[in-house]
């Protein structure tokens, strides 16, 4: 009998192992991104993880892999659909034409800072009825942007639309790349991590980019000889996570997950807007000029840049796409949130 009772005790006992064995269990976190470190939003990303890592008792480790080490940025997107990477940090611009509605936003003039633009597209209704079913795949944790952006040239000043002719421009997006030959320029696409090399061997003229990562991610400083500040458009983001890595997480850390990006556009926006000026005194430390259009030609660049609007806006009408819905809507979504926020307009 006492050897019965023994061994339904130690049977108990095993019972019960599983489930405090399962509440201790760890979940590796790789997270991976094309920008340096030393980026703010590299370093938000970074203070994100670790908030999980300490608020889930260490259940959740986080190891992160910043600055293309794992690729260019086209990849990311997919390294967090196939699990290659548990979060991922991707360009909506990277992969041309895959989320035609979430790279509206790209469009020139329609917000005047990352605050803003972030505000916007994470818009409950926006992303619920429009943005959220182009992000297939994954579990979408967050959308943003950077702050407006400008043109950096190697050679020639661009004061007016008519220097605009003939220069072979970097663009961000398929947008901007309709930007640029409605300008008059040679649209050219390149890398992120390749802008730099190719100012300076030549093969660019020049590169649509913002203050931020033409000064401090991809040090153009002493490269860049002239800057015109239209701060003119803006490039789209998201951070990804692999929904079977989403879903094997037991409720708590999915909770933990979720409530992690409750209320963070401001502080995300306001760190890309916050690395405007030191970007810009990294460039004009190195030499570069910087130039503000003339009332007229700004009305100029403007003009041409909702002529590019319009179009893309039949274009993908025409593909059966809800753009001039979704323009609207983030036109007045940006109205709104540009009373409250910086504008880089005003």
């Amino acid at each position: 009998m006492k050897g019965t009772i023994s061994a339904l005790l130690l049977g108990a006992i095993a019972l019960s192992l599983p489930s405090s064995a399962g509440a201790q269990q760890k979940f590796e976190m790789k997270i991976g991104h094309f920008t340096p470190a030393p980026h703010p939003m590299s370093v938000w990303l970074q203070q994100w993880a670790d908030k999980l890592e300490k608020d889930s008792g260490g259940r959740i480790a986080p190891k992160m892999f910043p600055g293309a080490q794992l690729g260019p940025p086209p990849i990311y997107y997919d390294a967090a659909r196939t699990g290659q990477l548990e979060v991922a940090w991707f360009l909506s611009g990277g992969t041309p034409g895959r989320f035609p509605l979430t790279e509206m936003i790209n469009l020139p003039y329609l917000v005047g800072s990352a605050e803003i633009g972030t505000k916007v597209l994470n818009d409950r209704e926006l992303r619920s009825k429009y943005l959220d079913a182009e992000h297939k795949g994954v579990k979408l944790l967050i959308l943003f942007t950077h702050q407006p952006g400008q043109i950096h040239t190697t050679k020639k000043a661009i004061r007016t639309t008519e220097d605009m002719k003939g220069l072979r421009l970097r663009f961000s997006s398929p947008t901007i790349r309709d930007f640029v030959a409605a300008l008059g320029g040679t649209p050219v696409g390149v890398a992120p991590t390749e802008i730099t090399e190719q100012l300076q061997k030549g093969t660019l003229d020049g590169t649509f980019i913002d203050y931020g990562g033409a000064g401090i991610a991809f040090k153009m400083g002493g490269t860049v000889k002239y800057v015109t500040e239209m701060y003119s458009y803006v490039a789209s983001f998201g951070l990804a996570m692999n929904p079977a890595f989403y879903d094997k997480l037991p409720a708590d850390l999915k909770k933990l997950v979720d409530d992690s990006f409750v209320g963070v556009e401001k502080a995300i926006g306001e760190g890309w807007d916050s690395i405007d000026g030191p970007g810009k005194k990294a460039l004009v430390d190195g030499g570069a000029e910087p130039i503000r259009l003339s009332k007229e030609e700004d009305a100029r660049f403007r003009k041409i840049g909702e002529q590019v609007a319009e179009a893309k806006i039949k274009e993908l009408e025409g593909k059966g796409l809800p753009a001039r819905a979704v323009y609207n809507m983030m036109r007045e979504l940006s109205a709104k949130h540009a009373k409250t926020s910086k504008n880089f307009w005003d």
